[in-house]
């Protein structure tokens, strides 16, 4: 029997609420663990040095430092490590700083989970494809290279009236939610039914939700939205 590869997992977050919320949704996602919480960049560092972890969850503020430094330090001591940085902070250079750092994933706050686990399952699933070779050929490269840089491009030209933030905040209803109006998916989220419907209309043009229409009790029809089929 072969033994599943474990991704183990060290978390780097400040506030201990959010890290224990990051490790309460790595429990609920097949193939990861996580191994250590650091609040502060010293702790981080001396837990790096100990626990050689796979994968860091890692938020930019610390009390000490920032995530960036983390990042160098890793660099430059060569560990085998890879790294999806947390962050509220929105500015083009600290992406582009952590690009350059060769982050696997950048995720704005507040993460909702189903992008968590679409950054890990991604991580995971290239993981294993690298793994599972023996060496390398152009098409593959392109395929591992190429087709993620073109899903971040896609993922970050939104249109206009189009927020990320609370784009994933409707897109993560659904994980609980087989069916909702555009009513009912604004009162979740905490705004109005023609933003809410602005943003389940973007899901059907990306094809990851369908239209449907129900009749009420006077006879007129309301449209719902539902998962689309795979």
């Amino acid at each position: 029997m072969i033994n599943k590869q474990i991704i183990k997992v060290l978390i780097i977050e400040d506030d201990l609420g959010i890290a224990e919320i990051h490790r309460r949704n790595l429990m609920k996602i097949d193939g990861f663990e996580a191994i250590g919480i650091a609040a502060s960049k010293n702790e981080a560092e001396t837990l790096l040095d100990v626990l050689a972890p796979d994968l860091l969850l890692l938020d930019l503020y610390l009390p000490d430092g920032n995530g960036l430094d983390i990042l160098r330090y890793l660099r430059q001591k060569e560990q085998a490590c890879d790294v999806i940085l947390i962050t509220a902070d929105r500015e083009v250079e600290t992406l582009q700083q952590a690009m350059r750092g060769g982050v696997v994933d950048y995720l704005l706050k507040p993460v909702v989970f189903s992008r968590l686990e679409e950054a890990l399952n991604k991580y995971l699933k290239q993981k294993n494809k690298l793994g599972s070779i023996d060496d390398l050929d152009q098409s593959l490269v392109d395929s591992m290279i190429f087709n993620a840089s073109n899903n971040t491009s896609a993922g970050a030209r939104l249109p206009k009236g189009i927020d990320k933030v609370t784009l994933d905040k409707v897109r993560s209803l659904f994980v609980d939610q087989s069916k909702l109006t555009a009513d009912k998916a604004g009162e979740l989220i905490g705004a109005s039914r023609t933003t809410a419907r602005r943003y389940l209309e973007h899901l059907i043009t990306s094809g990851e939700l369908q239209a449907d229409l129900n009749y009420g009790t006077v006879g007129r029809p309301e449209r719902t939205y539902i998962k689309a089929k795979a």
